[in-house]
């Protein structure tokens, strides 16, 4: 195993010994109680359960059947999340087929971010991951149940299911996820129209086609987004039936997978193999997670998620170790925006099964963790299909990858180090994605052009004033000033300045999309400049150099003249535009309270 894998590993186990150790001692103080009908009062039982058929009620309350809680973010709104519509009656139909009960517990809001971006709606993304954790505990709390299955996808979504799950540490839960859409135009052509649209070369009539071109049906959108690494990352956890990721949600495949996880979770309980969640998700399964993250060069997003999610299970993780097992972590696909190749073309090259083989037999994954599958991580290495009479089985994956320029194998990947880098500096500490970005483009020296919200940077690009070379620093974007919204609005005239041959990057305390490709953006800068960072010290022509080869972000301002500045404030009224209309009002609460990016914003410690 690679010896910073063993180092990381250790040091988050001992950073983490005394939350760990609080957290476990209240999983095993709610698994030692009897089940739910035997230990709540009549009353309390007869609304349980008053809803159920009368075979399941009997089945649930006299022979003490298995009582499975679904937790489901369907909507139709998403169309990763609209497959969701018929699974309850599909889980209930093969839990009845094992004797076991089913009741959906919840459902919990989806927002879609591709709906949102560039929109006030955006600013309530990142707060709708705790709300989500919210509602899990909300479906959770009547506390009847044996087992949990969860069904969401997308990018706040999994994140929310899996920290609301993890406060309910003493359940067995599984993650059902849907799959992909079919591909459609392809992303390079999508993001050529998108640039072609902030030029004004073509019209909104030219651009609406290409995107629904590109949006056109049910499943998850075909980049390598937040909403598809949250599903990398789900298979390396073990959280998933072995391959579930990535198969189409109308393929016959998906409704074996899907009655797959019924079977699964059954398995993982206490009359069988108890393996709940608090369990399962320890130290090792967390790096395994930041491992698969940047071995696939995965969203940013997930550097502020995956903070979140261990926390939520008493475990402590920050960027240095991000950026310590960046280091010695081979980046093995290209999938876009890393590379031209879409989800479906990373799946069938071998998808997460070949990853996470290769990570294992490199020794850059914890093989040895426990799983939902009872056969180990080895199952997540393998493919599941319907055999000759319509069963689901795995078998072992091709030796080669199925197309090398979208995964290679560890012995020759296509860097020796993974995606995502840690920037440090006198701006303070930030991430960027650099797996997507051409190495041409690693470093950036250039003045300072500072904006305090995206409409005005938009707004300069349209008025010619950044043809120049520039280093974008848009400020008052963190979770306490905004809700830390993704940008990714910016990336097309950003890119277009690019592609004229200056040098330009993005600076922010803000957040860019899981689908940020070639445009240098060192995002997340923490602390955010509403929380007193020294971003907010940064004036128009300071010259600021992005180095992401030796990890560094600075502003090359004489430091007396540095340190005698007063930090720019939010004004009256950008701070009353952002706490009011659409909703905003009712996250003011979530805004007073986040913690910083780098501890995961954090609404509910």
């Amino acid at each position: 195993m690679k010896q910073a894998l063993i180092d990381v590993t250790q040091r988050i186990a001992q950073r983490s010994a005394p939350t760990r150790q609080a957290y476990l001692s209240r999983i095993n103080r709610l698994v030692n109680r009897p089940p739910g009908a035997e230990r709540m009062g009549c009353a309390n039982v007869a609304h349980a359960f008053a809803a159920l058929p009368g075979g399941d009620k009997f089945r649930v309350v006299a022979e003490k059947a298995l009582n499975i809680g679904v937790i489901t973010a369907y909507n139709d709104m998403l169309s990763a999340h609209q497959p969701y519509e018929g699974y309850p009656a599909l889980i209930r139909d093969e839990a009845r087929r094992l004797g076991a009960t089913v009741q959906v517990a919840g459902g919990v809001p989806a927002m879609c971010d591709g709906v949102t971006q560039g929109l006030p709606g955006m600013e309530l993304s990142l707060f709708s991951r705790d709300t989500i954790a919210m509602g899990t505990a909300v479906g959770l709390t009547h506390d009847v149940f044996d087992a949990v299955l969860l069904l969401g996808v997308c990018d706040k979504i999994v994140p929310g299911l899996l920290i609301g799950a993890l406060h309910f540490g003493h359940l067995p839960c599984v993650f059902v996820p849907a799959g992909p859409m079919s591909s459609g135009l392809s992303n390079n052509e999508k993001s050529k129209v998108r640039e072609q649209a902030a030029q004004g070369l073509v019209g909104r009539a030219e651009l609406l086609k290409a995107e629904s071109a590109a949006y056109h049906g049910p499943g998850t959108c075909t980049f390598y987004g937040t909403a598809n690494s949250n599903q990398m990352l789900l298979e390396a956890m073990g959280l998933h039936v072995p391959g579930a990721a990535f198969v189409h949600p109308h393929a016959g495949l998906r409704e074996a997978l899907t009655r797959e996880a019924v079977r699964t979770v059954l398995s993982i309980t206490r009359a069988q193999r108890f393996l709940p969640i608090g369990r399962l998700v320890d130290e090792r399964v967390i790096v395994n997670a930041m491992v698969a993250l940047l071995a696939t060069g995965g969203s940013t997003n997930h550097l502020i998620h995956w903070v979140a999610v261990a926390r939520a299970a008493g475990i402590l993780i920050d960027w240095t170790d991000f950026a310590d097992l960046a280091a010695a972590v081979p980046l093995l696909a290209r999938v876009y925006p890393n590379g031209s190749a879409d989800v479906n073309q990373f799946q069938a090259a071998g998808g997460p099964g070949y990853v996470l083989r290769e990570l294992m037999a490199s020794g850059a994954l914890h093989a040895d963790v426990a799983t939902v599958s009872a056969r180990g991580m080895a199952a997540y290495a393998e493919v599941p299909a319907l055999d000759g009479g319509g069963q689901l089985a795995w078998s072992a994956l091709q030796q080669i990858s199925g197309d090398t320029s979208v995964l290679r194998p560890a012995s020759e990947p296509f860097s020796a180090t993974g995606g995502l880098r840690l920037l440090r500096g006198n701006l303070g500490r930030s991430v960027i994605k650099t797996s997507a970005v051409p190495e041409d483009r690693h470093i950036v020296e250039a003045p300072a052009r500072v904006f305090t919200s995206q409409e005005a940077l938009q707004a300069a690009f349209k008025a010619g004033e950044l043809d120049r070379d520039v280093v974008a620093v848009v400020l008052f974007q963190g979770p306490r000033a905004n809700g830390m919204p993704e940008l990714h609005k910016l990336t097309p005239p950003l890119a277009v300045l690019q592609g004229r041959g200056y040098k330009v990057a993005l600076v922010t305390d803000g957040r860019m999309s899981g689908a940020s490709g070639k445009v240098p953006a060192a995002i997340h800068v923490s602390p955010e400049a509403l929380a007193g960072g020294p971003l907010a010290r940064v004036r128009d022509g300071d010259l600021i150099r992005l180095d992401a080869v030796a990890g560094t972000l600075e502003a090359l301002v004489d430091p007396a003249v540095w340190a005698s500045r007063v930090p720019a404030t939010l004004t009256a009224e950008q701070a009353e535009v952002n706490a009011h209309d659409l909703g905003r009002e009712l996250f003011a609460g979530m805004r007073r309270n986040v913690s910083s990016a780098e501890e995961g914003a954090v609404t509910w410690l």
